[in-house]
């Protein structure tokens, strides 16, 4: 039973998409298993560049069955857009599967997330507006509207006015906004039924059966471990369970499937968002970092927020997701400094903390303690080998390694398709 689960081990951005992209060709299924368009993965095929937000990265790969999980949430404007964009560019996405219990983000979520967000102020949790948070509070309060509820309008019907009892007192007595109107989110809702229908499937009963007979299927996580709702750095994390944890449930495939758990690790650190970051730089070395890696938000075009490595972190990955392997991204980025410094433990009122705090406040106030491994300056991105790697290179991938607690079966060194060294294979 081949499954594996591929997540990212900081906070997200690790370079998810291009990972999953190069097993593409190796897998039958790509499943995306939560979150929803609040994921953004960047892949490079030779001279072309696909920006995914709700697609599977697989959906690039021919052969290869892109499926949207029951623990995804999704808007279905932006579902058909993303799709019609890759059929504008060639790309066939006609074996795309989605499942009937995944939840919809209706336009009243996305307005709520929206208001709620300005109205915390100085308090935001500096979500992407994109209505995620909304979309899981109504699936927990058992007032979400599901896939299947666009093909029954009268079930549509009642779940759109049970949702908006509620929402319209808030928006209008709290806010001071117009109430919503039922009848326009259920006419909207229902425009996306026929457009939908021909990718509608039972997927915990598709995926059960590929594992069955020995298909190859790949669980792909959006955001990253410290983001996680439960295990992540609350309040300032997502609304689902990106972790290994999140596949089984938000796929229907039990954990005695899951064969392998790969982290997606960059060869630094970066985080999108508000909520704490030990190694963050603000200096001439962020500005490099940002500068070189590339490093803007796929999804919300905000600049992301840079680091040094942290090992402290990478080892608290390893640990809750059961990680048996590292695909380690962005290795060129650092070129060309003499010293890197890594975060090997935390100070935290005077005392050396080498495991990551349960206590959000500790975290709050837990300062890098560094070790300064040396720099190169040679070009890797032709790299082809581990051994093609300079010395220095190849000592910072080793000390990573043995620091974050899982082997290092990948690297990568440039963004494109082809510029990534595979130590061991993942299948």
């Amino acid at each position: 039973m081949p499954a594996l689960v591929l997540l990212g081990a900081q906070w997200g951005d690790e370079g998810k998409g291009k990972a999953t992209d190069l097993l593409g060709g190796s897998v039958d299924y790509v499943v995306r298993y939560q979150g929803g368009n609040n994921a953004g993965h960047t892949v490079v095929v030779g001279d072309q560049k696909y920006a995914l937000h709700l697609l599977p990265s697989g959906i690039l790969s021919p052969g290869c069955t892109p499926v949207i999980g029951n623990g995804v949430v999704v808007d279905p404007s932006v579902l058909l857009s993303e799709l019609s964009g890759l059929n504008e560019r060639g790309v066939d996405t006609s074996k795309l599967m989605i499942s009937g219990n995944a939840h919809i983000i209706t336009p009243y979520n996305v307005t709520v997330d929206k208001v709620t967000e300005r109205f915390l102020g100085k308090r935001k949790i500096g979500t992407t507006g994109r209505g995620i948070g909304p979309t899981y509070a109504d699936k927990i309060n058992r007032v979400g509207i599901r896939v299947q509820d666009l093909y029954d309008e009268s079930i549509l019907t009642q779940k759109v006015e049970a949702a908006l009892d509620v929402k319209n007192q808030v928006l209008t007595k709290l806010y001071n906004r117009r109430a919503i109107a039922v009848e326009q989110v259920v006419e909207e809702l229902l425009g996306y039924a026929d457009k939908l229908a021909p990718y509608l499937a039972d997927t915990v009963l598709v995926l059960n059966q590929a594992l069955e007979e020995d298909k190859v299927v790949l669980f792909e996580g959006g955001q990253g471990t410290l983001l996680d709702i439960d295990h992540g750095t609350y309040p300032f994390v997502t609304s689902s369970n990106p972790t290994a944890g999140g596949a089984c449930t938000g796929a229907g495939v039990g954990p005695t499937k899951i064969s392998r758990v790969i982290g997606i690790l960059k060869a630094y650190t970066t985080r999108v968002g508000a909520g704490p970051f030990p190694t963050e730089l603000f200096d001439e070395d962020g500005e490099a970092l940002r500068r070189i890696g590339g490093e803007r938000g796929v999804t919300t075009g905000r600049d992301r927020r840079c680091g040094w490595f942290d090992a402290v972190i990478a080892r608290y990955a390893t640990r809750v997701n059961g990680l048996t392997d590292f695909f380690l991204t962005k290795l060129d980025v650092l070129t060309g400094w003499e010293q890197i410094p890594v975060c090997v433990a935390y100070e935290i009122d005077g005392r050396r903390v080498e495991e990551l705090p349960y206590s959000q406040t500790d975290f709050h106030h837990a300062k890098p303690v560094y070790e300064m491994l040396p720099g190169w300056s040679e070009d890797i991105s032709k790299a082809k080998s581990f051994s093609d790697l300079p010395k220095n290179a190849q000592a910072y991938v080793k000390a990573l390694e043995e620091m974050s607690g899982a082997p290092i079966s990948a690297i990568g060194v440039g963004p494109g398709r082809d510029e990534t060294i595979e130590i061991n294979s993942f299948l």
